[in-house]
């Protein structure tokens, strides 16, 4: 049974740093691209990072570019996200996701076959 757990996730303070991590279990994710997301509630899921299976490749959401950095240790079957200079605006619970088909990564929640439970991310002014 595939999985995978977020963790990381709490309180900080604006301008505060806090590193995810995703850990992948059941199966190796090693040739896919995963992501993260995160959603608030009352609105959609939002894209925030992906990166390709190398790790050499990766995209950002406009409102996290400079801030966050997601990379990937494939010997762990771990993705990253390594977020600072926090904003109240960035609380969400952020998930992970793993695409089973595409190296590449996406931006596209819907390409995501994986998911992670979410972990909380509070960010207070």
């Amino acid at each position: 049974q595939v999985q995978l757990v977020e963790s990381g996730g709490g309180l900080v303070q604006a301008g505060g740093s806090l590193r995810l991590s995703c850990a992948a279990s059941g199966r190796t994710f090693s040739r896919n691209g995963m992501g993260w997301f995160r959603q608030v509630p009352g609105k959609e899921r939002e894209f925030v990072a992906t990166i390709n299976w190398t790790g050499a490749v990766a995209y950002y959401a406009d409102s996290v570019k400079g801030r966050f950095t997601i990379s990937r240790d494939n010997a762990k079957n771990t993705v990253y996200l390594q977020m600072i200079s926090l904003k109240p605006e960035d609380t969400a619970v952020y998930f992970c996701a793993a695409d089973r088909h595409l190296a590449s990564g996406s931006m596209v929640s819907d390409d995501y076959d994986y998911w992670g439970q979410g972990t909380q991310v509070t960010v207070s002014s």
